[in-house]
């Protein structure tokens, strides 16, 4: 038997480093796992990034089989494969953690909640040291679909909506990753009090939300916002750096993502689109 699992990609509402309460909203990039117990080796293959280290996809397995109250078999097989660009703020160490645990559960025919799926994802990223908030607005995000408010001090979700209808999302990729261990933790910590009211604004006016979340920790970051202002001159109805970054996220009513590529010139792109609740 192969157990498999799959979890989506996610863009920041708002991050969650400067106060704990955190928004994301699910995107259609997504991240595949297979899982095989058997065998004399324990063996992990990242297929889209082997450079990555296979640390968080051991945790992964370990904690589950732990949580499940069962032995880790001496040897398995894990695959992952995933068209979410790693250490750019696009949620993929979550998106890796709920799909490799899913595929775990499978391969041992169990079940699991989805909230208690994200919440095992959650230590599973905090034992690899992969996050500093915790992560829980990434993974609900990931999982979920729709939009997602939630407290990662309490690991809580304070509020869930579903999208008024699909948007195309562009995705602008530097080729540098920014790791969790180079964050300006202190310049983050002090936008605080000007991110936290953006919390009451995530789920009526997400992009607009984002837009101002952008603005703020980029330049608490010291990293251009140059792009998302292009594409707000072209149109996009919000547009902002992804979590930690360096990833640019911009949303377009559908149909008009491609036209800004080809008007603006970007390269570095990806294209995608949003992901309902439920989806």
């Amino acid at each position: 038997m192969t157990g498999l699992g799959r979890s989506h990609g996610a863009i920041t509402l708002i991050n969650a480093m400067p106060c704990g309460i955190g928004a994301t909203a699910g995107i259609q990039l997504f991240t595949e796992a297979t899982f095989n117990a058997g065998g004399r080796k324990k063996t992990v293959t990242i297929g889209s990034d082997p450079g990555e280290c296979p640390d968080m996809a051991r945790i992964c397995v370990a904690e589950t089989y732990q949580f499940l109250g069962l032995m880790e078999p001496t040897g398995w097989e894990l695959t992952t494969e995933s068209n979410i660009p790693v250490s750019r703020g696009l949620k993929s160490s979550s998106s890796a953690c709920n799909a490799i645990i899913q595929a775990v559960l499978a391969e041992e025919n169990q079940d699991l909640d989805e909230i208690g799926l994200i919440r095992l994802g959650v230590r599973c990223a905090r034992l690899a040291k992969v996050t500093v908030t915790g992560s829980f607005d990434d993974a609900c995000g990931c999982q979920l679909g729709g939009i997602a408010v939630t407290d990662n001090r309490r690991d809580e979700i304070l509020a869930r909506a579903d999208l008024d209808r699909d948007y195309d999302v562009v995705l602008y990729i530097p080729s540098r990753k920014i790791r969790k261990t180079g964050l300006p933790l202190d310049a983050l910590h002090a936008l605080a009090s000007q991110i936290e009211p953006l919390a009451r604004e995530a789920v009526t006016d997400p992009w607009g939300t984002m837009t101002a979340n952008g603005r703020l920790v980029s330049a608490a970051s010291q990293v251009d916002n140059s792009v998302a202002e292009m594409a707000l001159l072209h149109g996009a109805l919000g547009a902002g750096m992804s979590g930690s970054g360096p990833a640019v996220a911009m949303v377009f009513p559908l149909g008009k993502g491609q036209q800004f590529i080809d008007e603006s010139g970007l390269t570095d792109t990806i294209l995608t689109a949003t992901r309902r609740a439920g989806t």
